[in-house]
């Protein structure tokens, strides 16, 4: 397809688009459809063999009707709740900094753990499940003192 090189060129480039844009949408959705209606017909008990010419609007009726009819419990614990998915979240950002801190050497080991162990605590104190951390790896070597007199900076000159 030529990119159009005028105004009116690409007028007529929307024009031929804009039918078989439609078509695809429009096959999209009566796909969806008839994969809906696969699926709730059973759900409700309902003959396939009778209701094979229903129309779009009786499948979304029926839809909505089956999910009317279902206990509210069955939706609410799929979706968590915001505090749920906040301790989540810490839990995921605290076990993450447990892995990296000890090996990024910033802080000293010691200060590390306790840093660690005090996050943990805060956790434990939400009232919820307390997290397991991963064992800490070992501590890695210092790096090298400057002798005195050496600002432990290279210079060139």
């Amino acid at each position: 397809m030529r990119l159009p090189r005028r105004v009116e060129d690409a007028a007529e480039l929307r024009k031929n688009l804009k039918p078989l844009l439609e078509k695809r949408r429009r096959a999209r959705i009566n796909e969806s459809l008839s994969q809906l209606k696969g699926l709730v017909l059973p759900l409700l008990g309902a003959e396939t063999s009778r209701s094979s010419k229903l129309e779009k609007a009786d499948i979304l009726e029926m839809t909505v009707r089956f999910l009317q009819e279902q206990p509210a419990t069955l939706y609410s614990s799929a979706a968590p709740g915001p505090l749920n998915s906040y301790l989540e979240g810490y839990r995921a950002c605290l076990a993450r900094l447990a892995r990296v801190l000890p090996a990024c050497s910033v802080l000293e080991p010691a200060v590390s753990a306790r840093l660690l162990e005090h996050l943990r605590q805060r956790t434990v104190s939400d009232d919820s499940p307390s997290l397991t951390l991963p064992p800490a790896p070992a501590p890695a070597p210092s790096p090298p003192v400057p002798p005195p007199g050496s600002s432990g900076l290279w210079r060139p000159w």
